[in-house]
C-alpha cells in the first residue's frame, strides 16, 4: 500500500509512519510511507520516500490512502495578524496542492485523512462535546472550519474524507507536555488559573492506534467506518455517517481524545507525580492574558470532548487514563 503524509516529519506524523510500517512489517505486508514536503532532498529515515510540492504537481504515481496533516503548531507563539495569516497558510496551501493532485490523477486514493482540533468546537466550558455537538465561534474554531471545508472538496472527486480532530497530545517529544517538562523539572511547573478548565486529551500512542484504526476500517469495511456516528451538525457542513456528500462519498468526523478528560489542576498534579516534582505554582489567569493575549483562551478556557465516534467504531484505547499514558511513555 502507497501513502502520502503532509506534515510526516512532524510530531505526529513521525510516529504514525514508523508504527504503520513496524505493523505492516509483522503482517508481512509492505506499505510505502511518502513524505510530502518542501525540499525532497531533507534529510529523512531511508524507509521513507519524499517528494516535493512541486514534483506531486507533475507526479503521475498513486496513493491509496493521503494523510494530511501538515500546519504551524497553534500555540508556538502569539497570534499577531501576521502569525494567524501564517497558522491559515500553512494549512491551506498544503491542502490545495493534495486536491490539486486528486483532481487530476486518474487513480483516485481510497480515502483522505485530514486534520484539524477540538478547536472547532469553541471554548465551552464543562459541557460534553462529541461530534454531533456544535460549535461556538472564535480564531480556532474559524481556523479549523476553514482547513475542515477544504479537504472536503476531496469528496467532489469521489474521495472519501476523515477529519481527525485531535486534543492535547501527550508525549514527551513534543506538544504540550514536551514544553512543559523543562519547567516542571526544575520545580516551577503549576496550574493555569484557577485549574479547573477542561483538557481533553490523548497519548501519542493511541493517536497513532487510532489515525490507524481509522484508515483500516475505512479500506477494509466501510460499512463499520461509517456507522461510528450517527448526526453531525448542520453548520459543519458534513453529512451523518450513514449519509453522503453529494449523494456519492461519506466524510466523517472523529475526536483523537481520551474517554476521560481532565482538569488543569489534575493534569498538573498528575505531570508532577509523574516526574517527582512539586507543583505549587500557579499562573494567574490575568497574567496568561497579558503574556499571550487571545491565544490564552487555549489554556485557560476549557473544552470536554469526548470520542464517540471511535468509541462506537470499536475502537480500544490503550492509554485511557492520564497517569497510565504519563505512566507508559516511551
Amino acid at each position: 500500500m502507497n501513502i502520502l503524509i503532509s506534515g510526516g516529519s512532524g510530531f505526529l506524523g513521525s510516529a504514525l509512519s514508523k508504527e504503520m510500517i513496524e505493523r505492516y512489517r509483522q503482517a508481512g505486508s509492505e506499505v510505502n510511507i511518502t513524505w510530502l514536503t518542501r525540499d525532497s532532498n531533507q534529510a529523512h529515515p531511508d524507509n521513507i520516500q519524499m517528494i516535493s510540492y512541486d514534483e506531486l504537481a507533475k507526479t503521475d504515481h498513486s496513493y491509496e490512502v493521503i494523510v494530511n496533516l501538515a500546519g504551524a503548531g497553534i500555540a508556538d507563539s502569539r497570534w499577531t495578524d501576521d502569525r494567524k495569516q501564517s497558522l491559515v497558510a500553512s494549512r491551506v496551501k498544503p491542502t490545495e496542492s493534495l486536491l490539486a493532485f486528486i483532481a487530476r490523477t486518474a487513480n483516485k486514493p481510497k480515502l483522505l485523512v485530514s486534520g484539524s482540533a477540538i478547536g472547532w468546537y469553541g471554548a465551552q466550558g464543562d459541557k460534553p462535546l462529541t461530534e454531533s455537538s456544535d460549535s461556538k465561534t472564535d480564531f480556532a474554531h474559524r481556523l479549523c472550519q476553514d482547513w475542515e471545508q477544504l479537504a472536503l472538496k476531496a469528496s467532489e472527486y469521489n474521495v472519501p474524507v476523515a477529519i481527525l480532530r485531535t486534543g492535547v497530545v501527550i508525549h514527551p517529544a513534543g506538544g504540550m507536555l514536551g514544553k512543559l517538562l523543562l519547567p516542571f523539572k526544575f520545580g516551577v511547573g503549576g496550574q493555569l488559573g484557577d485549574g479547573q478548565q477542561i483538557m481533553s486529551w490523548i497519548s501519542r500512542d493511541d493517536w497513532v492506534g487510532a489515525a490507524i484504526f481509522i484508515i483500516e476500517q475505512h479500506l477494509s469495511d466501510k460499512s463499520k467506518a461509517l456507522s461510528a456516528q450517527s448526526t453531525v451538525p448542520n453548520d459543519n457542513n458534513i453529512k451523518p455517517a450513514n449519509s453522503s456528500i453529494n449523494n456519492t462519498t461519506p466524510a466523517v468526523v472523529y475526536n483523537l481524545t481520551a474517554p476521560n478528560p481532565v482538569t488543569n489542576h489534575t493534569f498538573t498534579k498528575a505531570v508532577g507525580s509523574w516526574l517527582h516534582r512539586p507543583t505549587i505554582f500557579t499562573l494567574p489567569t490575568p497574567l496568561l492574558k497579558l503574556m499571550f493575549g487571545e491565544m490564552s483562551t487555549l489554556l485557560i478556557d476549557g473544552q470536554k470532548v469526548l470520542p464517540q465516534a471511535l468509541l462506537n467504531a470499536g475502537y480500544e484505547f490503550k492509554q485511557s487514563s492520564l497517569e497510565k499514558a504519563l505512566a507508559e511513555q516511551r
